[in-house]
C-alpha cells in the first residue's frame, strides 16, 4: 500500500501525524489478514507500534503487511512503513508495529481462521515469537487494569 503525506495528513511539526499512519497500517494488515482467511476480520489488539523516524509532508510511505501467526479465531499481522523522499530516492524505515485481528461472521461470532503455511526457518522463528506475544497479551489482558481506573472522564487531568 503506498500513500503520499499530504498538508491534511500532517502535524504541528510538518510531519506525518501517528494517527494517519496508524489508519493505514490499520487498513494494511486488515488487508492481510482478510486475504488469508477470506472472512470479515475486527481489529483486536495493536502491539509494538513504533515511530522510528518522522516522515514529511511530501513524502511517500510504502506499507507492508503479512500474517505472521495463526490461531484458532485470531490472527497475528506484522507491518513495516517506509518513507521515501520523493526528490532524493532515499528511503528509512519510519514506522512498524504488530496487530491481532480476528475474523468474525456476519452476526459478529468469532470463526476458526485457516493455519499458516510455514515453508521457511524465518517463517517458523517469527510464528514461535508470535505464539509467545500472545500469551504474554493473554496474561496482560487479565493483569493490567489498574491504570483505566485512574482515568475518569470529567477528571481533568
Amino acid at each position: 500500500m503506498t500513500q503520499m503525506i499530504l498538508p491534511s495528513d500532517a502535524n504541528a511539526v510538518n510531519s506525518a501525524f501517528g494517527g494517519k499512519v496508524m489508519e493505514w497500517i490499520d487498513i494494511c494488515c486488515a488487508v492481510a489478514a482478510q486475504r488469508h482467511c477470506r472472512q470479515v476480520v475486527v481489529t483486536a489488539s495493536m502491539d509494538d507500534l513504533h515511530f522510528h523516524a518522522p516522515i514529511k509532508v511530501g513524502w511517500t510511505v510504502t506499507l507492508h503487511s503479512r500474517v505472521i501467526a495463526t490461531f484458532r479465531t485470531s490472527m497475528e499481522v506484522g507491518v513495516t512503513v517506509t518513507a521515501e523522499n520523493p526528490l532524493t530516492g532515499e528511503k528509512h524505515m519510519a514506522t512498524s508495529a504488530l496487530l491481532t485481528f480476528v475474523a468474525v461472521s456476519a452476526t459478529g461470532q468469532r470463526i476458526a481462521v485457516p493455519p499458516l503455511e510455514l515453508e521457511t526457518d524465518a517463517e517458523r522463528a517469527a510464528f514461535r515469537e508470535a505464539e509467545e506475544r500472545r500469551k504474554e497479551r493473554l496474561a496482560r489482558k487479565q493483569t493490567s487494569l489498574a491504570w483505566q481506573k485512574v482515568i475518569r472522564p470529567g477528571a481533568g487531568g
